[in-house]
C-alpha cells in the first residue's frame, strides 16, 4: 500500500483525484465532475489555457454528450474537488452562469461566462490526436 501511495505522489496524483471518478483527458489533465452539467479541469503539467480548454471540450463531448458550447463557470482558482490544486470550473448549461455568456477574442481561463463551441475547443487537442503513436489516439 505504501508503494502505491509513493507512485501516486510521484505522478502528481492525489487520492482525492483518483477517488472522485475523474476523467483523464487526452492531454493527461484530470476533469472532475461536480454534478449535472458542471465540472472542473485540474491544472497540471504546465498546461495553459489551450490545454485546459482541450480537456474541458473532450469531457463535455465524450461524457456529457455536448454538441453546442462549453462555458467557464468559475475562473482559474482553488479547485473545489482537490485540496491545494488550481482548477477552472466549466458548464455546458449557460443558465448555470453567474453572469451572461459571451464570446472573447482572446483565449484565457479567467473570465466567467466565456464560451467556446465544443468542436472549436476540441481543436486545441489536435497536436495530441495527430501524433502517430497510437497511445495518444482516443478516437
Amino acid at each position: 500500500m505504501r508503494s502505491l501511495a509513493i507512485v501516486a505522489l510521484s505522478l502528481g496524483l492525489t487520492p482525492a483525484i483518483a477517488s472522485a471518478q475523474a476523467y483523464q483527458a487526452v492531454n493527461d489533465l484530470y476533469v472532475v465532475p461536480l454534478g449535472g452539467t458542471e465540472f472542473e479541469v485540474i491544472e497540471g503539467r504546465g498546461e495553459g489555457p489551450r490545454g485546459i480548454w482541450c480537456a474541458a471540450a473532450e469531457y463535455a463531448e465524450r461524457r456529457l454528450g455536448a454538441e453546442d458550447r462549453v462555458y467557464i463557470q468559475r475562473a482559474r482558482g482553488p479547485a473545489q474537488s482537490v485540496t491545494g490544486r488550481k482548477a477552472v470550473g466549466f458548464t455546458i448549461n449557460p443558465a448555470n452562469l453567474s453572469q451572461g455568456p459571451f464570446q472573447s477574442v482572446s483565449l484565457g481561463t479567467d473570465q466567467v461566462g466565456v464560451g467556446l463551441p465544443v468542436d472549436h475547443a476540441i481543436q486545441f487537442c489536435r497536436d495530441i490526436y495527430d501524433r502517430d503513436d497510437s497511445l495518444f489516439r482516443r478516437y
